[in-house]
């Protein structure tokens, strides 16, 4: 299970940080949108549909999943990658794992607590760290902020509702299928005419930031169906210490002292997750 939601941290980095790279984030994330729906709708001919029973959790998903990719977008519009990555990212495993305990009566063992907390505290050194170097760009902080509440929302709703579903790859293809979908749509309404010009240049996006995209969530709903929502959320959300080094190998942000320390902490979290 580690492995599979460590590929899938190191998968959303690289798509997020390929979506950053294009001037108008909410055009490359209605390419990669458009390519996860490619690659799910001919596979809705091989599964069944999900059980009835995780039908909500599949609506209210996907209505969480369109509104987080309106707020990343923004995000990405206002802040700088190193500074809005993190915070969006870095909100959920705490949130996660106290909404899953209320919730779902989830409880961790206390290693695997400490692992989520440590994490979450190598999260913050990140955040912090750019914060303390001047970037500090309000906007951008809430907008990024209000991503990580929705990116909390949409892991609780399905991590419930794959489970509801049996677990099995039905969930994850009829889920991102309509993610995809929902994507497009809320596009088409945002630029209205003007949505050909807009994704102009960007096609390359939708095979290649497609299937990183679809890879990297369906592996993390795979685990989320066999562990405790918030250590999945946990380790996944390590995808910020890839996106510290994609943010100083691509972006050429500077990767200083905090960003090391960072590392470190949430290697020594994933180490306590796996006790």
């Amino acid at each position: 299970m580690t492995a599979a939601v460590l590929t899938s941290a190191v998968l959303h980095a690289t798509w997020n940080a390929l979506a950053h790279r294009v001037p108008e984030p909410m055009a490359a994330l209605t390419m990669i949108g458009l390519g996860m729906s490619a690659l799910s709708v001919p596979l809705l001919l091989t599964v069944p549909a999900p059980d009835p029973a995780s039908w909500p959790y599949l609506g209210c998903s996907l209505a969480v999943h369109v509104t987080y990719v309106v707020l990343l977008a923004r995000s990405y519009r206002l802040g700088d990658f190193g500074q809005t990555y993190p915070i969006a990212r870095g909100l959920s495993p705490l949130v996660v794992t106290v909404v899953a305990a209320v919730l779902l009566g989830e409880r961790l063992a206390p290693a695997a607590l400490a692992g989520v907390l440590v994490v979450c505290a190598g999260l913050a050194v990140l955040v912090g760290g750019g914060w303390r170097s001047g970037a500090r760009n309000v906007p951008a902080v809430v907008a990024a902020t209000a991503t990580g509440l929705s990116v909390a929302a949409y892991t609780v709703v399905d991590g419930a509702g794959v489970r509801v579903a049996g677990g099995g790859f039905e969930y994850p293809v009829w889920l991102l299928a309509g993610v995809g979908i929902g994507m497009v749509l809320t596009a088409a309404l945002m630029y209205r005419g003007r949505l050909p010009s807009v994704l102009a240049g960007q096609w390359w996006l939708v095979p290649v930031g497609g299937a990183l995209c679809w890879a990297s969530y369906a592996l993390v709903l795979w685990a989320q169906a066999r562990g405790a929502l918030g250590a999945v959320a946990a380790l996944r959300e390590t995808s910020v210490v890839v996106a510290a080094v994609l943010g100083a190998v691509v972006f050429g942000e500077r990767f200083g002292r905090q960003r090391i320390v960072a590392t470190v902490l949430v290697a020594v979290g994933i180490v306590l997750i796996n006790l």
